[in-house]
């Protein structure tokens, strides 16, 4: 018996030592829908995200401070769309998905319903706005720009709200909204080939 017990622990502690590359997985999942992955959970004050090389989530930091919305809390799980590179630090391009709290680490299939374009220090900064894409989980019924716009105007305008008073240091400007088309573009250019 102790033999066995043996040979297993060093297998266990492999597996234990592996750790899934979020950053890696594929933009769309077999079903060919859209992926997100959550890194800020929906109700944090807190930021969180990917790092690629330990391959876990940790606290954002800005001037070597946990980064904290002094806000209202994320109105949404924010996270990225993996196998997606906007900058030359690998950053994916990032996703709000507008359900339940979802820890960090989830992976969920999402429909894009539209995209908010913001302005940081200058630059053009884009933010897909996403529901589930299994109808259970939705608490939003919408699964495109138009019926987003038409039936939730509230939403619309708590997020457009939101974005531009969570960070007042990155001195955000709201530039507006663009809808699931040019989501979908955006996603293509920033995929990794």
């Amino acid at each position: 018996m102790k033999r066995h017990t043996l040979y297993l622990l060093p297998l266990l502690l492999f597996f234990a030592s592996c750790k899934t590359d979020y950053a890696g997985l594929p933009t769309y999942s077999a079903n060919k829908q859209l992926q997100a992955v959550v890194e800020t959970p929906a109700g944090n004050t807190r930021r969180l995200v990917y790092d690629k090389e330990k391959k876990e989530f940790v606290p954002d930091l800005n001037a070597g401070h946990e980064r904290e919305v002094n806000f209202l809390p994320y109105p949404g799980n924010l996270g990225f769309i993996p196998s997606t590179e906007i900058d030359k630090n690998g950053r994916g391009l990032e996703v709000l998905v507008l359900a339940e709290r979802r820890e960090p680490g989830t992976e969920m299939e999402v429909i894009p319903v539209g995209l908010i374009q913001l302005e940081n220090y200058g630059e053009l900064r884009h933010v897909v706005v996403a529901v589930p894409s299994r109808p259970s989980e939705r608490r939003i019924d919408a699964t495109n720009y138009k019926s987003f716009s038409q039936n939730y105007p509230g939403a619309k305008a708590i997020l457009q709200i939101w974005f531009s008073n969570y960070n007042k240091a990155s001195n955000t400007k709201f530039v507006g909204w663009r809808d699931e088309k040019f989501a979908e573009k955006e996603i293509q250019r920033w995929m990794k080939l």
